[in-house]
């Protein structure tokens, strides 16, 4: 029993070693984090008081409890219906958005082509198996996407910074923006950091016909045991016609109604909305606090993110989009619902968004019925 306990640790040991987990910051990047007013004691600070847990329960509890535990359905029972647009063939020129799930997007803006978050694997965790992608939304990979002008990574959890995608997308990528300390793993794996740019929260990165503002969050970050070493963040996109926002993971908090007043208000806003749970209220908003957010912003169209293709709270897998249709009743903004892979386009013309989540259901019981009368 002990040797075998001992070859275990080693293979875990072991695993830590893959390049996958990234690197934590050092040297002069470490200096620069440690002259951040966010930075205090050793590790980045959220504006908001913000207690990781809002439970008793340890996470290994809570883990245990989510995988073996009575939970409803966090994951659909069939294909997620999807459009496999060819975003090559797009017109640059066209101001527009694709969501590619989760908290991936493609975004075209001033004629600048944009990837944020972007996540092709099946499995957004480093261990196979346990945080595996929705039937029928494992659309793209690099090699659907065109030339990116710009990379955006909010920050470094597994399910928004993808290791084997960072890799096949770097042929493509002419800059990065992320969060300070971020760049330790590009620059791990292999990115020229001349093309990396690493942003405190408000600071203004321009690219040509493009302003790319760092926004704070209320979240935390850290790919291993050691947590709050780079940081986390939402981005403001300007351009002389548009201003569009991404929230990254973020809690809900005052800071949202300070961006709106500083960089609003906007013509569309993608909100995280969909991975609440009470245990850790702190750091996901539910659906009824992004509505909230979406009117602190000033925003014009809010798109629910953070939900649709992996699932990390055990809450069903379509009750964020119920909830955030039922929390924009009334609101001073439009919801904009698409389904993975289509464009929506920010131009000001018509268009129309169906309730796809329900087929889901209605294509299990169809298939339900079919099995029951044969």
């Amino acid at each position: 029993m002990v040797i075998v306990v001992a070859l275990g640790a080693l293979a875990i040991a072991a695993y830590l070693q893959h390049p996958l987990f990234g690197e934590l910051p050092q040297g002069e990047r470490l200096a620069r984090i440690e002259g951040s007013p966010n930075h205090a004691g050793g590790s980045f600070r959220n504006q908001t008081e913000t207690p990781m847990l809002t439970t008793d329960e340890s996470q290994v509890a809570i883990m245990l409890s989510n995988t073996f535990g009575k939970t409803g359905n966090p994951r659909p029972p069939g294909a997620i219906p999807s459009v496999k647009t060819d975003l090559k063939a797009l017109d640059v020129s066209q101001d527009l958005v694709v969501w590619l799930g989760h908290s991936s997007y493609y975004v075209q803006l001033g004629g600048r082509r944009i990837l944020v978050d972007p996540v092709f694997s099946a499995n957004a965790s480093p261990v196979p198996g346990t945080n595996t992608a929705f039937d029928g939304t494992s659309l793209y990979s690099a090699d659907d996407m065109p030339p990116i002008d710009v990379l955006l990574i909010s920050h470094d959890h597994y399910d928004h910074l993808d290791y084997p995608s960072i890799l096949a997308l770097q042929p493509l990528v002419r800059q990065v923006v992320a969060g300070l300390g971020v760049g330790a793993h590009f620059e791990a794996w292999g990115y020229d950091m001349r093309l990396v740019r690493e942003a405190d929260w408000y600071e203004t990165v321009r690219t040509p016909a493009l302003q790319i503002i760092a926004t704070p969050a209320r979240h935390f970050s850290g790919r291993t045991f050691t947590r709050d070493q780079s940081l986390w963040v939402g981005f403001v996109l300007k351009t002389n016609e548009r201003r569009i926002f991404f929230s990254g993971d973020s809690g809900y908090a005052p800071h949202f109604a300070q961006i709106g007043r500083d960089y609003g208000p906007f013509d569309w806003a993608a909100l995280d909305a969909g991975q609440y749970d009470p245990r850790w209220a702190n750091v996901h908003m539910t659906p009824e606090q992004a509505a909230r957010a979406a009117e602190d912003l000033r925003t014009r169209v809010l798109m629910p993110g953070h939900a649709g293709r992996f699932s990390i709270s055990p809450h069903d897998w379509d009750d964020p989009f119920k909830r955030i249709v039922a929390a924009s009743q009334g609101r001073g903004y439009a919801l904009w619902t698409p389904e993975i892979g289509r464009p929506v386009y920010l131009d000001g013309r018509a268009q129309q968004f169906s309730p796809w989540w329900e087929t889901v259901h209605a294509n299990d019981l169809q298939k339900l019925a079919g099995d029951h009368e044969s």
